[in-house]
Order: C-alpha cells, then structure tokens, then sequence
C-alpha cells in the first residue's frame, strides 16, 4: 500500500473555512478519482505562528494507482486548490511506502 501525504499550514484566519472546504469539497473529488481506499485528516500539534498545520493522508492500492493519480489527476486537483487556498497556505507532500500494518 502506498500512503500520500499533504502537510499543509493553514493561515489562521481561514483553517476553519479550510477545513470545512477540504471535507465537503476536496478530499471528494480526490476520491471521485477511484484511486484511494481510503483518507484521515489530522490535526498537527506543534507551535505555529499565525497558522495551524493539519496532515491529509491518502492511502493507495498500489504505485501503479499512485502515479495515474500523478499522471491523471493531480495537476487539476492542485490547481483547484491553489485558486482557493494557495496564497493562505504552504503544503508539501510526502509519498510512503507502507511495509506493514497492523490492528487490534
């Protein structure tokens, strides 16, 4: 499995309009691609000036699901985002490699 995530630091005076955006719009147009399993949204904890920090995480099947995302749909979705967000915002993205997982 291949988790993608978005570490994002959302202005202060916007995050709870962000938020809101990113669950009722973004994430499912993300997932309207038919490529992710499955997404978690989490707060980051840490000490920020004039923002909050939040991870958005998307799990894949596959890197072959993975990159028709990139190939395909990122470019869009992106720019989607950068229209309503990008000047409030700094992101940056981290793909990983899952090797194992486990639940109780």
């Amino acid at each position: 499995m291949i988790l993608y995530n978005v570490t994002v630091s959302i202005d202060y005076d916007v995050h709870t309009n962000w938020l809101k955006w990113m669950k009722e719009v973004h994430v499912p147009n993300v997932l309207a691609t038919g490529l992710f399993i499955e997404n978690k949204i989490a707060k980051i904890h840490a000490e920020e000036e004039g923002g909050v920090s939040y991870s958005i995480q998307y799990l894949l099947k596959s890197w072959e699901d993975y990159h028709n995302y990139k190939k395909k749909f990122s470019l869009e979705l992106q720019k989607e985002y950068h229209a309503a967000y990008g000047n409030k915002s700094v992101a940056f993205r981290t793909v990983l490699e899952i090797l194992h997982h486990a639940t109780t």
